[in-house]
C-alpha cells in the first residue's frame, strides 16, 4: 500500500530520525510527533502539538487524522494481543520498530531510590 503512495523504503528509513530528516515536510513530521505522542504508554499529545497542527488543518481534518492514528494503533495492539502475526504481504519488505525509551521505573528493572530509603542490611 504504501509503494502505491509512492512511500519509499528510504522514508521508512527516515521515520527513526524524522525530526532532523528533510524527507519530511513540516505538516508530515507534525503528523508523527502526533503519532509518536498518541502511541506512547501513557498517551500525552501536548496542547502545543495540537495547536501547531490546528495551524495546517482544520478541526475536522486534525480528528481524523488522529482517529486514523487510533484505529491503527488499535489495530496492532490488537493484532498483538490476539497472536495475529505477519502474513507475508510486504514481499520482503521491513517495518521499523522505534528506538525503544528506558523509563524509569519496574518495568525497567530500575527504581529511583536514594541510599536513604534502602532497608537496613542484616547483621
Amino acid at each position: 500500500m504504501g509503494r502505491a503512495l509512492g512511500i519509499t523504503d528510504d522514508d521508512l528509513a527516515a521515520l527513526s530520525h524524522y525530526r532532523d530528516s528533510d524527507r519530511f515536510g513540516l505538516l508530515e513530521k507534525l503528523a508523527i510527533e502526533l503519532a509518536v505522542a498518541m502511541t506512547s504508554t501513557p498517551v500525552d499529545v501536548p496542547e502545543e502539538l495540537r495547536a501547531e497542527l490546528l495551524r495546517h488543518l482544520s478541526p475536522g481534518q486534525l480528528a481524523e487524522l488522529a482517529a486514523s492514528i487510533a484505529w491503527e494503533n488499535h489495530r496492532a495492539r490488537l493484532n498483538r494481543a490476539l497472536g495475529v502475526r505477519a502474513a507475508g504481504f510486504s514481499d520482503g519488505a521491513y517495518c521499523l520498530l522505534p528506538d525503544r525509551v528506558r523509563r524509569p521505573g519496574p518495568a525497567s528493572g530500575f527504581s529511583p531510590r536514594r541510599r536513604s530509603d534502602k532497608e537496613p542490611t542484616a547483621r
